[in-house]
């Protein structure tokens, strides 16, 4: 019979992912004091998704860049291009929208050919190649909105970073469609952790115990309900939150379930040894490249239909949100470890930290000193945890 763990050692068992939900319950719970329960309010949690999802879309690719080995500092500029582009498109020429969103992808998977070959096929540092594409998209987003801004968009386009599903199944006073939607998703997580851990005692491996299984699981659903409940209150499921979960679920699958993804890890935790196993290198380097920036142009055509226009000077210091997003969720900084999962809340505790502090009136240069400070802080976390497993093991 397979061992079960107590709450100590499910939560040391792998320090680096569980300290992190546990600074984010912890963050929110203290912002929620500070702004006397404006930050969960129904309409600062939806304005919280519309405001923070382009960077949540940047951190997913972000973390696989790092989990590699590598880093990428051209993102903001990326988003700012691929944005630029669709407003030349549906803008300046009259195109349907769609027509907009497809150069805006296509731009951005150029952008990460452009990239990949440098890395993957040159060998050139990803730190170096991306600091050049960093000013190249830049320039290239000033030469193509002739240094003035567009707008606005059409409003299908405003409808991907704006639009909310609201009505379709009625409901007295709030939204049902978004309830459903959050059962659902609960009950999808319930049978998915029920599976993993099935076939963990089906293989003798270390479980944690039954009521701690339940209360994990009840504790999730529990906050995906009290979160729809809000949106359901405000204006109902907004598209690009469907958007983001579809894509976390994407990565997730990608990233722990098949080939590519272990290949992945294999290369950022020992970049010789995956070599040697027949991990065809170049080949993952180049379509993690083209990987980001596709997901730049997403997180661009999000921002841009947010922001209904497009601006020369537009996703600045995107790629430093991103990158915090990664290494807060837990990312190691010397690659081979991180989960998308993570990166996501490692986003979103930087997104309420920012949103409770814009709601208590504290100025934008000690926000980022704190946001600064935190970052720091996660990375020593990083490093305190690889001394103390060498220590242990």
């Amino acid at each position: 019979m397979a061992g079960t763990s107590n709450l100590l050692e499910l939560l040391t068992r792998n320090l680096r992912q569980s300290g992190i939900y546990i600074a984010f319950v912890f963050i929110v719970l203290l912002f929620t004091a500070l702004t006397g329960g404006t930050l969960l309010s129904p309409g600062n949690l939806t304005n919280l998704v519309l405001q923070y999802s382009y960077i949540l879309i940047l951190a997913i690719g972000m973390v696989m860049i790092i989990v590699a080995g590598h880093i990428d500092l051209s993102v903001g500029s990326v988003v700012a291009l691929t944005g630029a582009v669709a407003a030349v498109v549906t803008i300046s020429h009259g195109l349907p929208w769609w027509l907009g969103v497809v150069a805006a992808l296509a731009t951005g998977a150029l952008v990460g050919v452009w990239q990949g070959f440098w890395v993957a096929v040159v060998g050139i540092p990803a730190f170096i190649v991306s600091l050049a594409g960093m000013l190249i998209f830049r320039g290239l987003t000033y030469l193509t909105l002739d240094n003035v801004s567009l707008s606005p968009f059409p409003s299908e386009y405003r409808f991907i970073a704006g639009g909310f599903f609201n009505g379709l199944l009625g409901g007295p006073g709030y939204d049902v469609f978004t309830l459903v939607l959050a059962a659902a998703a609960a009950l999808a997580f319930a049978y998915k952790e029920w599976r993993a851990r099935s076939r963990k005692l089906q293989y003798r491996q270390p479980v944690e115990a039954l009521w701690l299984f339940v209360l994990k699981v009840l504790a999730v659903a529990a906050v995906l309900l009290a979160f729809a409940w809000q949106l359901a209150n405000s204006r109902g499921m907004p598209f690009v939150l469907i958007l983001l979960a579809a894509l976390v679920l994407i990565y997730a699958f990608v990233t722990q379930q098949t080939v590519f993804g272990r290949h992945i890890y294999a290369m950022g935790g020992n970049l010789q040894a995956a070599k040697l196993s027949g991990v065809k290198t170049k080949r993952v380097n180049f379509l993690l490249f083209v990987n980001m920036g596709v997901l730049a142009a997403v997180a661009g055509i999000v921002y841009s239909a947010r922001s209904n226009g497009a601006q020369p000077g537009a996703g600045e210091m995107f790629e430093l949100d991103a990158i915090a997003a990664a290494f807060i969720g837990g990312a190691a900084v010397t690659g081979g470890v991180g989960r998308v999962q993570g990166a996501i809340v490692g986003g979103l505790i930087m997104a309420v930290m920012s949103n409770g502090m814009q709601i208590m009136g504290i100025d934008q240069s000690t926000q980022n000193v704190v946001r600064g400070v935190v970052l720091v802080l996660a990375v020593a976390f990083d490093v305190w945890n690889k001394k103390r497993a060498a220590v242990t093991s």
